[in-house]
């Protein structure tokens, strides 16, 4: 269902675009100049854990800790120090449950958090000037969790984490300071999850995909 809210948000951003006036060179309109761009996004947060569930001695407990994905929207602001260098601060919340997962694929809901996870990236923009613009980018990312919620007998504490990030995207002009943005990146990062005071333990390797769709405006 999330990932249909992410597609259904691509499809009415490329219905904008085809409705935009086109030029005699077929193009949808000259990029807009400017120092600043936002985008707002829709973005789906699909983190890659599947990680085992430790005993506070080290002895597996059969269970596997598993995310799930958050579609959430989120605000990214770039600033231009030439045409095709940029810098990108990504903002915005996203809520994630963790589940443990028997072998047979019986879950348990185990924790639900809010996470703050901010992306700052440097981008590189070869063709600033093309009808497609394309970017490819890379910097750091930072994942601190908030107002968790516990089930099922469980308490957990989940440790913040310092990552990296890649980050590959385009930006399509559609007319005058306004542009559709298409954007993925490739966080690496980590929690531990303590459980139940150490009793149980995962080390959680988040390491999410973070895939976008959005309007763009220059100033």
């Amino acid at each position: 269902m999330k990932r249909i809210a992410v597609l259904a948000a691509a499809a009415c951003a490329m219905a904008v675009l085809s409705a935009a006036p086109t030029f005699a060179d077929g193009s949808t309109s000259v990029p807009a100049t400017g120092k600043w761009l936002i985008n707002l996004r829709a973005t789906d947060v699909i983190p890659d854990a599947n990680n085992p569930i430790f005993a506070a001695g080290g002895a597996y407990t059969g269970l596997n800790a598993q995310v799930g994905d958050s579609v959430m929207p989120t605000l990214g602001i770039d600033y231009f120090f030439t045409p095709r260098i940029s810098a990108e601060v990504v903002l915005g919340f996203t809520h994630h449950t963790a589940d443990a997962v028997a072998a047979d694929g019986a879950r348990t809901k185990v924790h639900s958090t809010w996470v703050l996870p901010p992306i700052v990236t440097l981008k590189y923009h070869p063709f600033p000037t093309a009808k497609f613009s394309p970017y490819v980018g890379v910097g750091a990312n930072a994942m601190v969790f908030f107002s968790g919620e516990d089930f099922n007998g469980f308490t957990v504490h989940l440790s913040n984490h310092l990552g990296y990030a890649f980050q590959a995207g385009m930006d399509i002009p559609i007319q005058g300071p306004w542009s559709l943005n298409l954007d993925a990146k490739k966080v690496f990062t980590h929690t531990r999850a303590t459980i139940n005071g150490g009793a149980l333990y995962s080390n959680v390797t988040l390491n999410p995909w973070v895939v976008s769709v959005g309007l763009g405006r220059r100033f």
